[in-house]
């Protein structure tokens, strides 16, 4: 039987959010495929890009049916795919393998905001296509050589209890040994802070505005810093923190991207680091890492309310659907 009841609150948030996201994947993943060289990496861009734009034309038909305004989201206007090339192969297969874990992360949150069964269906479908999507990616960049692995530590050799309070340290001075959870965050936040400052360099190197410019770099700066920080307590642990000098943007100052496609792209980035440091703070156990987060995720909140400020001037941010004001009927 079909559903005809009414999208929720909560379906109509995911599905704009989505929608957004979408329209935004389809526009880089373009530009992506028509630069890209590695015939084995080239596919891969195929597909991610046919799976944003399947999703995108989902939302859009259900929108229209709904008889919702449909988002104007981004189009071909905010991507000249003509332009020079902005970034390396190697670059170009980590971040579409991001998108998909991105997809794995946002899906498997929306699914449990859908009441309707097309939508939860539809959601489930998506998360299916995601996590196929980003384990392809990481088969690729192993085969390729070029897959960046997280630090290894030897196995336990018995199982042991925490006897003292003295595990969770102090704030300063010497601390113990980080533990595999706390090593896992630490990696996977230096990832993808070196992906963001790779992806941030090459916006600000063809952004127009001068305040927009000048606002990525100091993104690009942030992003360093953050993977100064945590490569610094990998060290402490005596752990070498993940390199890959292929992984690049290059000297290209040719305008690819719109500055409103460049400034929400970049405001997802941190709002969805803000959520990454946060589950990071919620597993780790010593007081100097849990400092260290909440010291990040200041400067990142702090960042990203810049980004939206210019953005509002600029005009450049869609309202999401919202409750009436009831005071103003």
């Amino acid at each position: 039987m079909e559903d005809t009841s009414k999208l929720t609150a909560s379906e109509l948030s995911v599905l704009t959010g989505t929608f957004m996201a979408e329209s935004l994947s389809v526009c880089v993943l373009t530009y992506f495929l028509q630069h890209v060289q590695n015939p084995v990496i080239k596919p891969y861009i195929q597909t991610g890009l046919e799976i944003s734009q399947s999703n995108y034309d989902v939302i859009r038909n259900l929108m229209v049916s709904e008889e919702i305004p449909v988002p104007d989201g981004f189009t071909e206007n905010d991507v000249n795919i003509h332009a020079e090339r902005l970034y390396t192969d190697e670059f170009i297969l980590h971040y579409a393998m991001n998108i998909g874990l991105m997809g794995v992360n946002a899906f498997s949150s929306a699914l449990p905001n859908a009441a309707r069964k097309d939508i939860r269906n539809f959601y489930a479908s998506c998360l299916q296509s995601s996590t196929n999507y980003f384990n392809q990616g990481i088969d690729i960049a192993q085969e390729m050589g070029n897959y960046i692995w997280a630090p290894y530590i030897p196995y336990p050799t018995e199982v042991e209890y925490i006897h003292s309070k003295k595990f969770l340290g102090g704030w300063f001075g010497e601390q113990r040994p980080l533990t595999s959870v706390e090593i896992s965050h630490l990696f996977i936040n230096l990832y993808r802070n070196m992906l963001g400052s790779v992806l941030l360099m090459g916006f600000s190197q063809t952004a127009k505005i001068p305040e927009v410019k000048k606002f990525l770099k100091r993104g690009t700066e942030l992003a360093k810093h953050h993977c100064d920080v945590f490569s610094e307590f990998l060290k402490e642990s005596d752990l070498f923190p993940p390199a890959n000098s292929t992984i690049h943007a290059t000297a290209s100052t040719d305008p690819v991207f719109s500055d409103k496609l460049v400034m929400f792209h970049t405001k997802a980035l941190y709002s969805a680091g803000i959520g990454f440091y946060g589950a990071s703070i919620g597993t780790s156990a010593r007081r100097d890492l849990i400092t260290a987060y909440t010291r990040l995720i200041t400067e990142v909140g702090d960042y990203s309310k810049d980004g939206v400020n210019i953005s509002i001037e600029k005009n450049w941010i869609e309202k999401p659907p919202s409750a009436p004001d009831r005071k103003k009927l």
